[in-house]
């Protein structure tokens, strides 16, 4: 057996901040949303294409028509999710927008209590409530601001609910195909989605200055490529929860270099907000009877 060489915590550390440079990349770039999401996922098809035609082709035999069905959905939602979220950076705050957007796992339940008939217990409805409460403590905090910031925050829980979705819709079809076949097969749709979104409200490709194309490059290879293959490439070695725990410090990145890059500073109701939602969406997501068992794990040998 090999000697270890990296902790998977290293890399789980540096994918929280590659994902906490994605609203940063979007406020930095002057095109419209639905542009961005485009070029941020075209970029990744062709990234990604190379890898995929050498390796990967033949599992997509072992998808079936529903199979498609599926991937197809969950490409739709997943472009949609991108134009609400960026447009949500052009009104309200990048603290309050990616604190909404963490309220993922809450949707999730929902959708599958409501699909799945799964139960509700006690500390599921504890957590709901008290994430609930954070969102409403930003949003009211928000709104005394400008009603645009509140406009802002309601595109962004849109959004948190369509990532939801395609998550949903994607789930199954996952079970039975490598990630870069399923990640390129979904970014693939969500390109054309884009494209034909693009398409029919009139907006222009091009030209853009070079540093626009330089931030929609750095969206497909630090927050998509590089951010969620190291989440993926850790579940190897460390739970489920321990990613998702980890991504909740996503805001937290977030919103300090967004007090660096654009001077943005933290309103009381959105630090307490936003710190009331990240407990709450952390007490679902643990289980505190193994918390210490969970981060004491030795992770395997690499």
């Amino acid at each position: 057996m090999e000697k270890r060489t990296i902790h998977p915590y290293l890399p789980i550390a540096i994918g929280v901040i590659a994902v906490s440079m994605s609203a940063i990349f979007v406020k930095l770039a002057n095109a419209d949303a639905g542009v961005i999401a485009f070029y941020r996922m075209l970029f990744s098809v062709l990234i990604m294409a190379p890898l995929f035609f050498w390796k990967y082709t033949a599992e997509l035999k072992l998808l079936t028509k529903r199979d498609w069905a599926f991937s197809i959905i969950a490409g739709i939602f997943l472009a949609f999710h991108f134009i609400l979220w960026f447009e949500s950076l052009n009104y309200t705050s990048v603290a309050s927008s990616t604190v909404l957007v963490t309220l993922q796992p809450l949707f999730a339940f929902a959708g599958t209590y409501f699909f799945f008939k799964e139960r509700l217990s006690f500390k599921t409805i504890l957590s709901g409530l008290i994430a609930i409460g954070g969102c409403v403590l930003i949003s009211w905090g928000d709104f005394q601001i400008s009603g645009s910031a509140l406009y802002g925050d309601m595109l962004a829980l849109i959004a948190c609910a369509l990532v939801t979705a395609y998550l949903l819709f994607g789930q199954d079809v996952r079970k039975r195909l490598s990630l870069v076949t399923y990640t390129f097969v979904v970014y693939r749709v969500s390109t054309i989605t884009l494209f034909f979104y693009i398409v029919g409200k009139g907006e222009s490709f091009g030209p853009y200055p070079a540093s626009d194309w330089m931030w929609f490059l750095l969206l497909a290879i630090i927050p998509n490529l590089l951010g969620h293959t190291l989440f993926n490439w850790s579940l190897k070695y460390v739970s489920t929860n321990v990613i998702s725990i980890a991504i909740l410090f996503e805001p937290i990145g977030a919103a300090i270099l967004a007090f660096y890059v654009f001077n943005e500073y933290l309103s009381s109701t959105q630090v307490i907000g936003g710190f009331i939602v990240i407990v709450g969406i952390m007490l679902f997501v643990m289980d505190f009877k193994r918390l210490i068992l969970l981060f004491r794990k030795k992770p395997l040998d690499l």
